[in-house]
């Protein structure tokens, strides 16, 4: 059985009886802080601009963003989610075969089928902890490749593309044509977010379109709030015509000026989720039936060594115990022992880690 898209609580309630409230969700990937307090009070103090049209130019938003990532202002564009950016994208660079870093969200794949195109996937593999193999990447991106697509922290894997290689792989594809999409919507959960972030790379190379959302870091899937960074021109102004107009509301533009700015909250989860991650990397390195890969993101990918649960059976059991993990057998390259968890409040964590021990390394 294919479980439903992680995070989709809803799909959970109706099959299982299980009120949504009542779910501890490892599988969506969000913050467990929530959305940032001093936000929710600036938007409850100020829900007279529902009946204002937001800025057509987004100039306060792109300036808090540009001021938050340290890309220019005059290289960012925003849309409704990283969802409309990501589908937006592939709709305007229009290649005829695409090259996706896999495993990988399924909405690249889709997109890209729905322009008429192809796609191959190059695979990161398991044996080499997900890491690239950057010589084998490159010998694969030949001149009949029109787009590269990578998540980076990559989904589910958790591994990273380092600027180094980032910048290896543009020049590249500066060389053979081909337009670069990296989807950075777990970045900002890393410990070393300047050794892995591509926005600087913007700025010197035109092929590369960033796109970053506001759904998990900042708690926000509601909003549909996302942005890309590109500094080619004429690539912005036709992504622009293939967009619709005011795609992002005046409550999302409002809310997004103020989310950049809370520093307190941005220093707060990045502690909360790196000495989480720590420990249960730390407990997962001493188990003989679990092998946990090494993250840059907020969650964990987990292999079972052991032939007696698969990750569908452990799914069903943690469940009814109203934990919800990701069976991640449906991204390509993994199967039915590759499970995915989220870093959740410490007391959550350790509540999925010992359910976890009992059902897999005690059994």
């Amino acid at each position: 059985m294919m479980h439903p898209h992680g995070g989709d609580l809803d799909a959970i309630e109706r099959k299982y009886g299980i009120p949504k409230a009542e779910i501890l969700d490892f599988s969506g990937n969000i913050n467990p802080l929530g959305f940032p307090e001093s936000v929710k009070t600036a938007l409850a103090q100020n829900l007279d601009i529902i009946s204002t049209y937001p800025d057509k130019h987004y100039t306060a938003l792109r300036a808090a963003i540009g001021a938050y990532t340290g890309a220019n202002p005059a290289h960012i564009v925003v849309g409704n989610g990283s969802t409309e950016l990501i589908g937006t994208f592939i709709k305007t660079v229009n290649a005829k075969k695409s090259l996706i870093m896999g495993p990988a969200y399924s909405e690249y794949e889709r997109e890209v089928s729905l322009t008429g195109g192809t796609f191959d996937y190059f695979p990161l593999k398991a044996e080499n902890d997900f890491v690239i193999d950057l010589d084998a990447l490159l010998a694969t991106l030949t001149p009949e490749i029109g787009m590269f697509v990578a998540c980076n922290p990559n989904n589910p894997t958790g591994s990273a593309l380092t600027v180094s290689q980032l910048r290896t792989i543009l020049t590249h594809c500066k060389e053979t044509g081909a337009s670069v999409m990296i989807d950075e919507t777990y970045l900002e959960f890393a410990d070393n977010l300047d050794e892995i972030c591509a926005i600087p790379l913007a700025a010197e190379f035109d092929n590369l379109f960033v796109i970053r959302g506001t759904s998990k870091f900042f708690a926000a899937p509601g909003i549909r709030l996302g942005y890309g960074v590109s500094s080619n021109e004429a690539f912005r102004n036709r992504l622009q015509t293939n967009q619709d107009p005011w795609s992002v509301n005046s409550l999302a533009a409002f809310a997004g000026e103020r989310l950049f700015t809370d520093k307190e909250f941005h220093d707060t989860t990045k502690k909360l989720i790196s000495d989480e991650r720590k420990k249960a990397l730390a407990e997962f390195s001493t188990w003989k039936n679990i092998k946990a890969y090494p993250s840059s993101a907020n969650f964990i990918l987990l292999k079972l060594l052991t032939d007696k649960i698969t990750a569908a059976e452990l799914f069903e059991k943690l469940i009814v115990k109203k934990m919800l993990i990701r069976d991640a057998s449906s991204f390509a390259f993994l199967d039915e022992s590759f499970l995915r968890f989220c870093i959740l409040r410490p007391e959550d964590n350790a509540m999925l880690i010992a359910e976890l021990k009992k059902l897999v390394e005690e059994a």
